[in-house]
């Protein structure tokens, strides 16, 4: 008996042990570790953003000169590259049956002009003597007068037929329309030219207004909305590296290219050094700025699952998703589009692993 009291007794002491320190282990067990997330308060703005698009310097103005009558080339006063002013004479044609005709329309002038003069006077003499009683008879009287409203009516269809030779005979000669450069010379003294048959293919010369550029631009439907009249852009091309040039846009076609769903754009360019060539390529750098403004967060703050895009909220201390639509995104900074008011409070780094409804302790961040 004493043997077996002996044996109990640190067995007994052992559980008793055993108990008092899980006891103690359940008293010391620390309570589950707070979420601190760091928020800001969201806030609207203008968000500027950049988009470089190509562009095609055109000239200002640009014309092609035809002949209007069937002709030939009989002097050509420019070449490729001449400097012309408007209304300086470029070319002259000739044409023999035009000359002809109007030679003939002038010899018909003459010819009903004595016609004209002679029943003129006749009807005159006659009407002075008719004063005389019997001497001249009413009906001689009116054949007279009848007679020389007609030759006036002839005298003065042959005047316009004159007139109209004389005109004929300006379309042989080709005169500048407006200050410029020939650009192409396609046809020489002795060639055809005419509205008609293989001389109407191609254009006696072409003549641009290079002083003064178009930059023409297509700008996608989405950013559309972004610019205006007046707007300063800077485009640089490829053959002049580390040269930066500067344009306004002057016109907006104000609708959308059917297939390429883009605007054109154009900017007046000065280029009386004529530095940049007609036709050159630029690459055009466009400031896009919103003008009504709308809720900017970093793009941190915007985060996505399979399922949606989205920010979190932190209302009284428990996060809440809140889905959200992008806009543009810039510096850092991304526009977005939801159920939400300024002043709310969003978690800076969003993640689909802090979920909806987490009880959260949030530090403002710093500003910046």
């Amino acid at each position: 008996m004493k043997y077996l009291i002996s044996l109990a007794t640190p067995v007994i002491l052992w559980i008793m042990a055993s108990s008092c320190g899980a006891n103690a282990d359940a008293a010391v067990k620390p309570l589950p570790e707070q979420i601190t997330v760091q928020t800001f308060s969201v806030s609207k703005g203008q968000l500027t953003t950049h988009m470089t698009i190509p562009g095609e310097l055109r000239p200002f103005q640009s014309v092609d000169l035809y002949a209007k009558v069937n002709s030939f080339v009989k002097k050509l006063y420019v070449d490729v590259g001449s400097v012309v002013k408007k209304d300086q004479l470029l070319v002259v044609l000739e044409a023999p049956e035009m000359l002809d005709a109007a030679n003939t329309a002038a010899q018909l002038v003459q010819t009903n002009k004595a016609y004209y003069s002679a029943s003129k006077a006749t009807y005159e003499r006659m009407y002075q003597t008719s004063k005389i009683p019997g001497t001249i008879s009413p009906n001689d009287l009116e054949v007279a007068y009848a007679k020389m409203n007609s030759d006036s009516s002839n005298l003065m269809a042959a005047r316009s037929s004159y007139h109209e030779s004389t005109n004929l005979n300006r379309y042989l000669e080709a005169r500048a329309p407006f200050d410029g450069v020939i650009s192409a010379s396609n046809l020489y003294p002795g060639a055809y030219a005419g509205p008609a048959g293989a001389g109407s293919v191609i254009p006696l010369l072409t003549l641009q207004e290079q002083a003064k550029l178009r930059l023409v631009i297509a700008v996608p439907e989405a950013a559309t909305d972004y610019f205006k009249l007046g707007d300063t852009v800077h485009f640089s091309v490829k053959t002049l590296p580390g040269k930066d040039f500067t344009a306004t846009v002057s016109r907006v076609a104000g609708s959308l290219d059917l297939q390429l769903r883009t605007e054109q754009l154009q900017m007046d360019v000065a280029n009386k050094d004529k530095i940049l060539l007609p036709g050159m390529f630029a690459q055009v750098s466009l400031n896009m700025t919103n003008t009504d403004k709308v809720l900017i967060v970093p793009e941190s703050a915007v985060t996505e699952n399979s399922k949606q895009v989205f920010v979190i909220r932190v209302t009284n201390g428990k996060t809440e998703w809140v889905p959200v639509k992008r806009g543009r995104e810039g510096d850092g900074n991304v526009e977005i589009f939801g159920n939400l008011q300024e002043g709310d409070q969003l978690v800076n780094t969003a993640t689909d692993e802090l979920r909806s409804g987490t009880q959260v302790v949030s530090s403002l961040r710093p500003k910046v």
